[in-house]
């Protein structure tokens, strides 16, 4: 390699592919386009950035950056020859073996955080400031306790020797305090820390927070800076078929709560919190009315709010209240999702999961005013939180199939491969991220299934390989019902689409689960027939698609809702009742029923109500009564709610992402480079400066004519349509028209130059 004597330099010396990889790793370099080299190693120089370039950076490259920060300047001789590479070798060769050296080098110079001279390593200034513990940590091994050491150690400590470590261990590691000093009393809180060996004494006013403390105080993963190879965790193995299946099992009850909870919302949409989220006791009146517990709900309305399948604002139609404020409740979108096999719809809340920017698990946590945090509340985003979850189930995707790691495992083997993100991978984050992965059938048994592993391969297909992964996983939909003695119906699996409307009208859900286990009853049964089944239909049904023989208590049942069903009708007049039977119309209108509805006769067999045909058929039925409603025609109409609707809003609850550039980009961008580049470095001889008079256009143009004529190559400095400057070397052809006609010698391509863009132009010797 060629020996250079600054970033800017190295940079130039490095191939156009070795740039392009640069600015993929460290894509804020380019934008705008650096006009030269030295600006590029500039950029490459500052604080922010190089603070970003470090975050995915591992354990043993921070221990190279460390290893040349400390041993670079405090083994330099007279001349300040820096660390040579076989020197960083010796350094380190004990600890790791050389390939390993070799290939954190080759990381460390791709995004321009080590730069070479000959053999020599030179750092870049600012990565001193993003090593994640103390300089000297991994140079300097030192005699500190061990993690069972510290827990140990911790409860036998006074509150005041506590509450010292508590705070340094969120502010800061380094304290200053006069109790340090020799011959400060023993029974002081610092020198009995310092006693244990829980802090470190750096001069008579500072002590230090060894890092193991300071990470089993804040619930990290306890990481060791000096060890610089990868924990190697023993998983659990499972079979990949017990890990589908339990998966499976657990989709099939995430999709039934979601189809509850958005009933529950169209029914009733939830009012929104000031503040945008869902207020606590709207969550427990959705626990209450499907069953769920509340930190599943809390869940699955984030979930749903993430697939676009609930939204704020005001539904249509709108709730039975007097107010403008905005509600949760079901997209029109929900109609096609509910209607989509059972695998899509998994699919869809898989992926929304899986980016989304906030940490469900955090709901009903306190802030920092003590108040609980609310379900869809804005306290609940965390920008982080998407790459998190890729993190952890990415690591669970590196092992085989049916291979299950606890989390303390996933904590210490990801907090060593990025430790300036540790404090993400405590113990806490990580169970609930599982859990969370659990309940959306992401993982059985502590190990990935195959419909998760197919989505995290990040394939262009991915999702649809994820789908049919799941339909795979998921029972086979089965065509027939057992129907008991005690008028309950099982399920023995998930039913054909069909099948489970015709059984949901007919049956209420008791219990759910691998079998899923309806009770009909007579309300049941005369919901059937308010849908506009009749008794023959409903016979029909179970006869069909019963493996067991029909009792004949449901056959009694049925025949007996059905023959009072109907007798009395309801119309709207505003609405209206009818009945063959004058006696039975005579007996309503008798009923304390009717001054609440204000019920007039105006024939034998027929009434009127002033009130909606709706609130006729409830007070009716609970007054003991068994009307059915009908239409125009005296045809039997559903009357049933069918809940409300709200409008997506454009681009609500989405956050803006940057497109990071393709390579393509990035090449025409290192070719533009190279291009300044060179106008940087060239000699120039005669040259003009457009100032706008017409002697100095004219000028201009003789210029380029003349270097057209002769095949003089010139540096013209040129404004582009978005105002950005730049300097390049090109060899003019062709003047006239308003353009310059130029060949550049980087590419060999002919480019075209308006020329009131033209700032200078100047010929090279």
């Amino acid at each position: 390699m060629t020996a250079t004597d600054s970033l800017a330099g190295w940079l130039g010396g490095r191939s156009d592919a070795q740039l392009v990889t640069l600015l993929e790793l460290r894509p804020d370099l380019a934008v705008p386009l650096p006009s030269s080299m030295a600006v590029l190693a500039a950029r490459a120089e500052q604080r922010a950035s190089v603070l970003r370039a470090t975050d995915d950076l591992d354990t043993l490259d921070f221990a190279i950056l460390e290893t040349l920060a400390v041993h670079g300047v405090t083994r330099t001789d007279s001349n300040g020859a820096p660390l040579g590479r076989d020197e960083l070798h010796v350094q380190l060769r004990d600890r790791v073996p050389a390939a390993a050296i070799d290939a954190a080098l080759a990381r460390l110079s791709a995004r321009a955080l080590v730069w070479t001279s000959g053999d020599d390593l030179h750092l870049v200034t600012a990565a001193v400031e993003a090593l994640p513990w103390p300089i000297g940590s991994t140079t300097e091994i030192p005699d500190s306790l061990t993690e069972p050491e510290v827990r140990d150690a911790l409860p036998e400590l006074t509150p005041a020797a506590r509450a010292l470590l508590d705070k340094l261990a969120t502010t800061g590691p380094r304290g200053r305090t006069r109790d340090a000093a020799p011959g400060t009393p023993a029974d002081r809180p610092i020198q009995q820390l310092l006693a244990r060996r829980l802090l470190n004494r750096i001069d008579d006013e500072t002590v230090e927070l060894p890092v193991t403390v300071g990470q089993v105080l804040r619930n990290e993963p306890v990481t060791h800076p000096h060890a610089l190879t990868p924990p190697a965790p023993k998983p659990k193995k499972q079979t990949s078929g017990e890990v589908n299946a339990v998966a499976a099992g657990e989709v099939g009850e995430l999709l039934r709560h979601c189809a509850a909870i958005l009933d529950v919302l169209g029914q009733a949409p939830a009012p929104a919190l000031r503040a945008g989220g869902l207020g606590v006791r709207e969550l427990r009146r959705i626990t209450k009315q499907t069953g769920i517990d509340e930190p599943r709900a809390g869940l699955l309305v984030e979930l749903l709010a993430a697939a676009r399948l609930i939204e704020k604002g005001l539904p249509d139609p709108p709730p039975e209240v007097d107010s403008t404020e905005d509600f949760w409740a079901p997209t029109p979108a929900v109609d096609a999702w509910l209607e989509a096999p059972p695998a899509r719809r998994w699919a869809a809340l898989a992926i929304a999961w899986l980016e989304l920017d906030r940490m469900p698990w955090m709901i009903g946590m306190r802030d920092a005013n003590d108040k609980p945090l609310a379900a869809l509340s804005l306290e609940l985003r965390a920008p982080h939180a998407a790459r998190d979850r890729h993190a952890i189930l990415g690591l669970l995707a590196e092992y085989p199939s049916g291979s299950a790691l606890t989390p303390a495992d996933i904590g210490r083997v990801l907090a060593w491969r990025q430790p300036r993100w540790r404090r993400h991978f405590r113990l806490e984050a990580v169970e609930n991220t599982l859990t969370e992965a659990a309940a959306l059938g992401f993982i059985g048994r502590g190990a990935l299934a195959s419909p998760a592993r197919a989505l995290l391969h990040g394939a262009p297909n991915s999702a649809a390989d994820a789908e049919a992964e799941m339909e795979s996983a998921l029972p086979a939909a089965v065509d027939h019902v057992l129907v008991q003695a005690d008028l309950t119906v099982i399920a023995p699996g998930p039913l054909t689409a069909d099948l489970q409307q015709r059984i949901a009208l007919v049956a209420d859900v008791e219990s759910a689960g691998a079998a899923t286990v309806y009770r009909i009853s007579e309300t049941s049964v005369r919901r059937a027939l308010d849908a506009g089944l009749t008794a023959a239909e409903l016979h029909a049904l179970f006869t069909k698609h019963s493996r067991t023989p029909i009792p004949q208590a449901l056959t009694y049942l049925i025949d007996d809702v059905a023959r009072r069903h109907g007798q009395l009708r309801a119309g709207m007049a505003q609405s209206f009742l009818r009945s063959d039977d004058p006696a039975l119309l005579a007996q309503v209108l008798a009923a304390p029923v009717a001054g609440t509805l204000a019920l007039r006769a105006i024939a034998p067999t027929v009434a009127i109500a002033q009130a909606p045909l709706g609130e006729v058929l409830d007070q009716l039925r609970a007054a003991g009564f068994a009307p059915a409603g009908e239409d125009s025609a005296g045809i039997i109409v559903d009357l049933r709610p069918r809940g409300a609707r709200i409008s997506v809003r454009p681009n609500a609850r989405q956050s803006w992402r940057p497109t990071p550039p393709s390579t393509e980009q990035l090449q025409l961008l290192v070719t533009e480079l190279r291009a300044a580049e060179r106008a940087t470095i060239a000699r120039s001889g005669q040259s003009v400066r457009m100032d706008g008079t017409r002697t100095n256009t004219a000028a201009t143009l003789a210029l380029l004519q003349l270097a057209a004529r002769v095949r003089r190559s010139v540096n013209i400095g040129y404004v582009d349509a978005s105002g950005v400057a730049t300097q390049r070397v090109v060899e003019p052809l062709k003047v006239g028209n308003g353009q310059l006609d130029a060949l550049d010698p980087v590419t060999g391509a002919v480019r075209h130059f308006t020329l009131h863009r033209i700032a200078s132009v100047a010929l090279l010797e």
